[in-house]
């Protein structure tokens, strides 16, 4: 008979597993990232604050010695097409998705707009000139924004006008797009930021001078199996669809991951069928009551495709946008109950759900919460690219 994992189960284990209750934090920012597989860095801020909300004592000083001295979490652009800072040991697997997915692709955008644009008549040629002209500038070890690279290189010299009229329209420099390409392809990456924490503004370098070696890299169908492998370990049980939502990859693909670490089925509540590692499919018992306030994109808050088991349908679209981006969050008891928002001195409160229920235990353990994040940002105020119509303070719709 296959076991059945509940959603209270379910719930305790991202409780303790993730460092989101207050005796399971974590020690470090390396544990903090490990806790949650790698850190969303789409933006900046979020790799702090999600950082922050799941240690004691650790300040976004740490984070950035981490980022930038220690070089013990790194960005990469990998699932998803997204950036993520992992640490160093998942590297590698981040990279052969990287390389095996996501630079192909770009190879192929980049080049196609070169030539379609009038850049060049062969725009694989020209790519791959404006690749090594950037290679060959980063050579001496300087780590060096996107604006000063394509004002030094004329081989990055070419912009492309696209949905003219539309307001996500207008003329662009494919000099970034480059940049990325080479990223992906891990012959680059992101070194020192050139601005405040909460901001992201790169500056890029080799990977080899960045990491101090030439990370050896698996082939994808391994990349992908040590990443699903992570994920069973921090978020897991999952469906094959949260399996494959959060990796990116094809179905054929994340049956292959689960068939080649292992995973077993369990069941879920509601019918659906999930999949636990071998070796952890003992029960776990809940523990005592948490609350916690997690950033926008935050890796527990875009663990999952299916919400439900922490998330009042009813809510979805006042803290997510159409794509799944989610905004701020407040969670009580492993459920999301609301968002939060910081007033113009820095003030952090908690903005709840319509109609959520939340006993006074709960909202004091919030409030905590809430003093907890002002003294932790220390004046810091955060500007969301995601802000969900709860923190925007827009009315159910």
């Amino acid at each position: 008979m296959t076991r059945l994992v509940t959603d209270a189960e379910r719930r305790a284990r991202l409780t303790t597993r993730q460092a989101l209750h207050p005796e399971h934090r974590a020690d470090d920012v390396v544990a903090a990232a490990r806790a949650v597989v790698c850190l969303h860095a789409t933006e900046a801020a979020t790799v702090h604050l999600a950082v922050g909300a799941r240690t004691t004592g650790v300040t976004p000083s740490d984070v950035e010695g981490a980022l930038y001295d220690d070089r013990s979490i790194v960005k990469q652009l990998a699932m998803r097409r997204t950036l993520f800072a992992f640490p160093r040991d998942l590297l590698p697997a981040a990279l052969a998705v990287a390389r095996g997915r996501i630079a192909p692709e770009q190879h192929r955008l980049v080049s196609r707009d070169a030539a379609r644009h009038g850049i060049a008549d062969d725009g694989e040629a020209w790519l791959a000139t404006a690749g090594a002209a950037v290679e060959r500038r980063l050579a001496g070890g300087e780590a060096l924004t996107a604006a000063t690279l394509r004002a030094e290189l004329p081989e990055l010299t070419g912009a492309i006008t696209v949905n003219e009229g539309k307001r996500y329209g207008g003329t662009f420099n494919l000099a970034p797009r480059v940049l990325t390409w080479l990223g992906a392809e891990g012959r680059i990456t992101r070194g020192p930021n050139a601005g405040h924490w909460r901001l992201s503004k790169p500056a890029w370098t080799l990977m080899a001078a960045w990491l101090g070696e030439e990370p050896s890299v698996p082939d994808l169908a391994a990349g992908y199996a040590e990443l699903v492998r992570r994920w069973l370990e921090q978020y897991g049980p999952g469906t094959l669809d949260d399996v494959q939502w959060w990796l990116g990859a094809t179905k054929g693909a994340t049956r292959t991951a689960l068939e080649d670490v292992g995973a077993v089925e369990v069941d879920l509540e509601g019918g659906r069928t999930g999949w636990l590692l071998p070796d952890d499919l003992d029960p776990v018992d809940e523990v005592g009551p948490w609350a916690a306030l997690l950033p926008a994109l935050d890796p527990t808050t875009m663990g999952w495709k299916h919400r439900d088991w922490y998330l009042d349908p009813a809510h979805r679209d006042l803290l997510f946008d159409s794509n799944g981006n989610g905004g701020t969050t407040a969670w009580w008891q492993g459920r999301i109950v609301g968002a939060w928002v910081q007033d113009d001195d820095g003030v952090v409160s908690v903005v709840e759900c319509p109609g959520t229920d939340l006993p006074g235990e709960g909202r004091s353990a919030l409030a905590a919460e809430a003093a907890r994040l002002t003294a932790w940002l220390d004046g810091v105020r955060i500007t969301n690219v995601y802000s969900s119509r709860l923190m925007k303070g827009e009315p159910l719709p």
